[in-house]
């Protein structure tokens, strides 16, 4: 089997606008639809872009120096074509090389005749899920919501709080008065603090039996995290938009800088770099 084109089809996305107290998502997008073709009919598909960033953002240098390295190779030689489209990640962003190998392993799945995850290696047949916060005015409001939500049935709430360390622990305080003990809530604040005021806002939600804490510092700080998490008990959660992102990561499992390390197919690069 052989790659014979890839394509990109951009597609008009409109979506309400979502505020957060460090910018905002949605708009008008162009969201693209990744197609990597074979001379034997299968398709792989995958998304490109997301409500902060379009897909316009990223399909030019696709296009422009991974589809002639990637035509006439086979599709199924997914490490490795990854380990060469990640050398090409100073012209190519990382979603783009994501993008191309999510849609390779479609391809895998396709010939496989199975799901993505069977041939990952199953372990859970169902993951929980939360409903997640945009700012909101007060924090009777973030109570308000998070009730509601908890009265439609879902376990969990997250919240994108407004990055003023005072006005956070008030909103964290409400939502916990209002929805009672028996919900879980985390607390994502999408690196908004200096190390001190991290602490502070640490501290208030650990009495509050917050589940996690989410990316409280920016991802380049990663010796004020290795502080933070020996300072606190609630596990901190992070990295999303790792420096390096795969070959980032590394150093925030060998300094015990986080507990939970986030991935994300649509960031890091795709499904074989999150296997790494």
């Amino acid at each position: 089997m052989k790659v014979t084109d890839l394509s990109c089809t951009m597609i008009n996305w409109k979506s309400a606008p979502w505020n957060t107290g460090t910018g905002s998502f949605g708009g008008n997008r162009l969201l693209g639809i990744v197609k990597v073709s074979t001379d034997e009919g299968i398709e792989g598909h995958a998304f490109l872009g997301s409500s902060r960033q379009g897909a316009d953002a990223y399909v030019g240098p696709m296009i422009e120096f991974v589809k002639p390295f990637l035509v006439g190779r086979n599709p199924l030689d997914i490490g490795a074509i990854w380990e060469k489209l990640w050398k090409m990640n100073r012209n190519v962003s990382t979603n783009a090389i994501g993008a191309v190998d999510v849609a390779l392993w479609d391809i895998a799945g396709k010939v496989a005749g199975l799901p993505i995850h069977r041939l990952l290696g199953t372990c859970r047949d169902s993951v929980p899920a939360y409903a997640s916060s945009g700012l909101l005015p007060s924090p009777k409001a973030y109570g308000e919501e998070a009730l509601h939500f908890k009265d439609l049935g879902w376990p969990a709430y997250k919240i994108h709080p407004a990055a003023i360390p005072k006005d956070d622990i008030e909103i964290c305080k409400a939502v916990r008065e209002a929805v009672g003990d028996d919900m879980i809530l985390m607390l994502d604040s999408m690196w908004s603090y200096c190390y001190e005021d991290a602490v502070r806002v640490g501290r208030a939600i650990e009495e509050l039996d917050y589940y996690w804490y989410e990316d409280p510092l920016v991802e380049e700080d990663l010796y004020n995290y290795i502080k933070l998490r020996n300072k606190l008990d609630i596990p901190i959660m992070s990295v999303e938009y790792a420096p390096g992102r795969l070959y980032g990561m590394a150093q925030w499992v060998t300094q015990q800088a986080t507990d939970i390390l986030r991935g994300d197919v649509a960031v890091t690069g795709g499904i074989t770099p999150l296997i790494k």
